[in-house]
């Protein structure tokens, strides 16, 4: 079962680094990835699972910095 969660992981890790574009997908994707990536650890696919686990940590940092810099725009248009 683990397997799975690693291999679902990665793929919401690299769906996630398309998805920080729209703060309201990046999260959700971001976070769900995390955390099936950090439960597919303890799979044998352990190369799948740290990759998903850190595109899915960047798409994160991503998201947050678009979602800042969205705010401080908008709050400069005041």
């Amino acid at each position: 079962m683990n397997k799975g969660k690693s291999t679902a992981g990665f793929i919401l890790g690299i769906v996630g680094l398309i998805a920080w574009l729209i703060p309201l997908f990046g999260y959700p994707v971001n976070i769900v990835g995390i955390i099936m990536s950090a439960t597919g650890i303890k799979s044998d696919n352990k190369k799948f699972a740290m990759m998903g686990l850190i595109f899915s940590i960047i798409g994160l940092i991503l998201t947050l910095i678009n979602s800042i810099l969205g705010v401080i725009m908008a709050l400069n248009q005041l």
